[in-house]
């Protein structure tokens, strides 16, 4: 097993993502978190010179750091500008320097407008001054994946001018996400056999969705470090995601990192919140949705022999395997979510239960475990034996400046009556026009509404299903229905519905 060390730059490239830019405390609470909970090895906070704000988090941590015991995994990207990036970095209390040069010819002449003897002269000039300063150094070789393509023979001088000068790391970035596995394995392997005393990381973009790929390559390559950001961010495309970095080491390479695996997720959703960025839902190892069985079969093949399991088990990361309700789901990822919930039903009702979660599915994109007491409450506890008043069909409209109106249709006892009326709201125009299709069509008294209540279970979320539990007066009674739904009215509709067909039945009974 080989051991890999990890080096995450979420504050330092990760901030680079469009719209991110965090305050100094945020800094300084992800800097912990990703020390003290997660235990990268190394982190990469700022750039040197940025400003005033970037110099309060970096001196911040670093005062953190060293009370904590931490102050060697705390570095800073600085520039070849002769002491100006290591003064700055020295202010803030740093000790370690991560120089940015040239790893490409291009870069080197075009940019630097200097020729290649000249900027590695500047380069171990800059770091006898570190180490004079008692800062340590790490060498970033810039635009290295173009150099390694374009201009190998520069690369290879750089690396032959300053292997002696106590570089303590030689980082090798594909600065623009340009290289591709089978590509970078062998430009890995190359040169880490031919330096086998120099310590390489390799820091990936994402621009061709590669970034993760390009890790294993590196890894297999012979590399000794990895460069990660929190959730994947990073300039453009963004860089290799942590979480995800992890998870393939351990599980396709079989190498050893110091990661707490159980805080991953924790620290990504510190980070989403940070930064605004949200984790997409299918991101691996963090998404919402990943350790999610939506279809039946997945879930019935989990309880036989774990059939759908995989190496990425959820309790690993601090989370757990659920089950959608939705209308791919079957009767296994219902009886999973009953069972966590401690509601036991007899095998109709699981049916029962079961249709009307797929009826709601075709409504709403998930049906959460949330949901579910209130559809187990609406279907058990307001059954109808025989529907003796169907809604065939409604329409309400609602416009600004305009009463709302609804017109309905319903088969009443065999009968199809129409009805349709203006209202103070879409509710009380349905229920008009179904009072004049009582009150005109068929001279009958209408059931009175005395009570009328809403309620969603807990999350707050738009499509949130709907409870609606009307109390109604009849004939010198009380009664109380329910309706279930992802939109408020229909939900209120479907109470009064069933309470309808209550009064039909009372009348059958009577009769």
């Amino acid at each position: 097993m080989k051991h890999i060390e990890i080096m995450d730059t979420t504050l330092r490239d990760g901030e680079q993502t469009s719209g991110v830019s965090f305050v100094p405390q945020e800094k300084l609470m992800i800097a912990r978190a990703l020390i003290q909970d997660l235990n990268v090895d190394r982190i990469e906070v700022a750039s040197a010179r940025v400003s005033e704000g970037e110099k309060e988090a970096v001196s911040r941590i670093c005062r953190w750091a060293e009370q904590a015991g931490y102050l060697d995994r705390i570095e800073v990207l600085g520039f070849v500008d002769d002491g100006t990036s290591l003064n700055w970095i020295k202010d803030c209390g740093a000790r370690t320097i991560n120089l940015l040069c040239k790893g490409s010819e291009n870069h080197c002449r075009n940019q630097l407008k200097k020729t290649p003897e000249e900027h590695f002269e500047d380069i171990k000039r800059n770091i006898r001054m570190a180490h004079d300063m008692g800062i340590s150094v790490n060498v970033y070789l810039e635009d290295w994946s173009n150099g390694v393509k374009n201009s190998p023979s520069y690369v290879n001088k750089m690396i032959e001018s300053l292997k002696d000068c106590g570089i303590k790391r030689f980082m090798l970035p594909d600065t623009l996400g340009i290289l591709q596995p089978l590509e970078l394995l062998m430009i890995m392997r190359k040169t880490t056999r031919r330096y086998p005393d120099l310590h390489f990381d390799f820091h990936a973009h994402n621009d061709y969705d590669l970034a993760i790929s390009n890790v294993l390559a590196a890894v297999l390559g012979g590399c000794d470090g990895i460069h990660t950001a929190v959730n994947g961010l990073g300039e453009r495309a963004g860089n290799a995601p942590l979480a995800s970095v992890q998870a393939i080491l351990k599980d396709m390479f079989n190498a050893g990192t110091n990661i707490v695996e159980n805080q991953l997720n924790n620290v990504s959703r510190l980070v989403e919140n940070y930064s605004g960025i949200p984790i997409p839902p299918n991101r691996p190892i963090t998404g919402d949705s990943v350790f999610t069985q939506v279809a039946g079969v997945h879930a019935d093949g989990d309880g036989k022999a774990k059939l759908y399991y995989n190496d990425l088990l959820p309790e690993r990361f601090g989370r757990k395997r659920e089950y959608a309700l939705g209308k791919t789901s079957g009767k296994a990822n219902i009886l999973r979510n009953l069972e966590e919930l401690g509601l036991e039903l007899t095998p109709e009702q699981t049916r029962l239960v079961t249709a009307r979660i797929i009826e709601l599915g075709d409504k709403k994109e998930v049906v959460t475990q949330e949901d579910l007491p209130y559809i187990v409450g609406d279907v058990l506890n307001n059954a109808v034996e025989e529907e003796n008043v169907v809604l065939i069909s409604y329409m309400v409209a609602n416009a600004y400046g305009l009463d709302p109106h609804a017109s309905i249709k319903l088969k009443i006892n065999g009968e199809i009556y129409e009805g349709s009326a203006s209202g103070s709201g879409q509710f009380d125009a349905f229920m008009r026009a179904l009072k004049k299709i009582y009150r005109d069509r068929l001279d009958r008294r209408f059931p009175h509404l005395s009570n009328y209540s809403v309620s969603i279970p807990p999350g707050g979320r738009t499509d949130a299903l709907v409870q609606t539990i009307i109390t109604w007066l009849w004939e010198e009674k009380t009664y109380r229905t329910r309706g279930l739904d992802a939109d408020q009215t229909e939900a209120a509709i479907k109470a009064t519905i069933k309470m309808l067909n209550i009064m039909e039945s009372n009348k059958k009974e009577k009769n």
